[in-house]
């Protein structure tokens, strides 16, 4: 059995276990909230299905799998922007066309236009649509909103596409392992918050985010960084604890940015609010942030990216 597909296995069998886990809780205690782990499971059965078609397969069908998620979690996100003006539909149209186009400088391997299209040249070209049609009203909210939509949603997780492109030897490998961190981190830091939580970060936009959650998720996704990395990475022990704590800070602070983003779109519509916790948005908060954090560092370090 080769190496790819006896990681495969072990994944499999431990999200089978951890799935099975969390319903047997959820049903011995049905008066604890549990619905954000389980879009964590979610989510972690969609980027393992990803995985293994990027590492039994072909890297392009993971690329369209990924360009297909920042699709809708964009989508989401615009869903919030409470906005019928006919000047901001034709904005987010356009928004949504600069999502292949990223894609496909990822499918090309062109570095440098990857690393710029987004945050200058569609910056720059973005407002003009808003712009020929006259639109005043509302202007830099509808443009700035939609830059920063473009930003989270399909730049970031841009990243976490690159990886198998950048190095064929360890991408897929580095995926899961910056996923494996990112979805832990979270659910470490939900269960602690759930359990022991005391001292709210941001009581207004999310309840589960507590710094004693913060604290326990730091030493747990540093210490499984220090343990899995001769498995899955080609780093030192020292650089998977200095990644370690990278992917927990980040992760931290890009579910902590997303709550409160959603908290401000939907001021005063707390039912659709409620409904988005179940949404694509919700499940990939913390990789829009941890992904390019990431792919930066390791390329800065080592030749291999």
């Amino acid at each position: 059995m080769s190496s790819s597909l006896f990681t495969l296995t072990l994944i499999f069998i431990a999200l089978l276990v951890i799935h099975i886990v969390y319903k047997i809780i959820a049903k011995l205690q049905p008066s604890k909230d549990y619905s954000g782990i389980g879009q964590k499971i979610k989510t972690w059965w969609g980027m393992f299905v990803i995985f293994c078609l990027a590492t039994l397969f072909n890297p392009i069908v993971s690329l369209i799998s990924l360009m297909v998620l920042a699709f809708f979690s964009l989508k989401e996100y615009f869903s919030m922007i409470r906005s019928t003006r006919k000047a901001d539909r034709r904005l987010f149209l356009w928004a949504y066309l600069a999502i292949p186009v990223q894609f496909y400088w990822i499918y090309i391997g062109w570095y440098g236009m990857f690393i710029v299209f987004i945050p200058l040249y569609v910056f720059l070209v973005l407002p003009l649509p808003r712009l020929i049609n006259k639109g005043t009203v509302g202007f830099l909210r509808s443009v700035s909103s939609t830059q920063w939509g473009l930003m989270l949603m399909v730049f970031g997780l841009s990243h976490l596409a690159y990886f198998p492109f950048a190095t064929p030897e360890y991408g897929s490998k580095l995926v899961l392992f910056l996923v494996v961190l990112t979805q832990l981190n979270d659910v470490v830091h939900y269960l602690v918050s759930l359990y022991l939580g005391k001292r709210k970060v941001v009581p207004t936009a999310n309840p589960f985010v507590t710094w004693e959650g913060f604290a326990c998720a730091f030493i747990v996704t540093t210490a499984t960084s220090y343990f899995i990395h001769p498995y899955l990475t080609p780093f030192d022990w020292k650089f998977s604890l200095f990644i370690g704590v990278l992917i927990s800070l980040a992760g931290f602070f890009g579910s902590l940015t997303v709550s409160v983003l959603k908290r401000d779109l939907l001021i005063g519509d707390d039912n659709k609010f409620d409904s988005l916790k179940k949404s694509y948005l919700s499940r990939v908060d913390s990789l829009t942030y941890t992904s390019p954090v990431m792919f930066h560092v390791v390329r800065y370090f080592f030749d291999f990216m």
